[in-house]
């Protein structure tokens, strides 16, 4: 049985690929390419809905499908672990699931689980991401989701040691992890996460340089695995195992929407 899909952003660059990898498989057909100025009743009649649209459209698209107990994929940014746990009591009330995807890249998936094994041998530890200088949302989702990450790895050892966070220079702090994000162009996205003890240093670099190619199995995956997911689900690491399962990230309480926390990228997803 083929999967009516409904695409909310679907002409941007990450909806895009999305269109892309379903036009190549037989499991997926789409039902409805929402814009900006779509009624998201449109999604009505999907088993599926995509999320691939702005921090500041998000929040409805994901109610809207939650409301119609259809299962909805969000690759959107402005999503933090505080805001997910909003949607955790509304997801169970209407028996559908809502899958976060901080990053569709699978290299990308693996450098954060590789940065969350290594976090409680390090002190020092600041993520440096960069991106287009298109992209609307910072810091990026990859580097919230591995900062939390981080953060919960080091639980038993303690907050990451940030001098001089005080200074606008330093970055922003997630998790107690300074994030500083780059927008530039000529890149398509860059995500360095540096280690620091005394006497040596350790860096964990990925690179995405074509989107499409670096997207395209992990946007496969994700749809499959949201159509038979139940409740709330964060990053692509729920569904693979690589051998090296990072702590989960708690869920967190309350949220104020006025900070712009990132989550998943507003048009690109590292």
């Amino acid at each position: 049985m083929t999967t009516r899909v409904a695409i909310v952003g679907a002409s941007g660059k990450l909806g895009t690929i999305v269109c892309g990898v379903i036009a190549a498989t037989d499991e997926f057909e789409v039902h409805a390419l929402l814009g900006s100025r779509s009624d998201l009743s449109e999604i009505e009649g999907a088993d599926l809905v995509v999320d691939v649209t702005t921090p500041a459209s998000s929040v409805e698209v994901v109610r809207a499908a939650v409301e119609r107990g259809i299962p909805i994929l969000v690759g959107t940014s402005g999503w933090s672990q505080e805001r997910i746990a909003l949607v955790r009591p509304l997801a169970a009330a209407s028996g559908s699931s809502v899958v976060f995807i901080p990053n569709f890249s699978l290299g990308s998936v693996i450098g954060s689980a590789l940065a969350a094994a290594a976090a409680p041998f390090f002190a020092s530890i600041e993520i440096v991401e960069t991106h287009p200088s298109t992209k609307i949302g910072s810091p990026s989702g990859t580097a919230v989701r591995t900062a939390e990450l981080i953060a919960a790895a080091r639980r038993d050892v303690g907050p990451v040691e940030a001098p001089h966070v005080d200074q606008r220079a330093r970055g922003e702090q997630v998790a107690s992890v300074p994030i500083h994000s780059l927008r530039v162009q000529g890149v398509a996205a860059r995500q360095q996460v540096v280690f620091g003890a005394p006497g040596e240093t350790l860096t964990i670099s990925h690179d995405t340089t074509t989107p499409s190619a670096a997207y395209a199995p992990g946007i496969l995956l994700a749809l499959r695995e949201t159509t038979r997911a139940q409740g709330v689900v964060v990053g692509l690491d729920s569904f693979i195992d690589i051998g090296l399962r990072a702590p989960a990230a708690p869920h967190g309480a309350g949220i104020n929407d006025g900070a712009a926390s990132g989550q998943v990228a507003g048009v690109t997803p590292a």
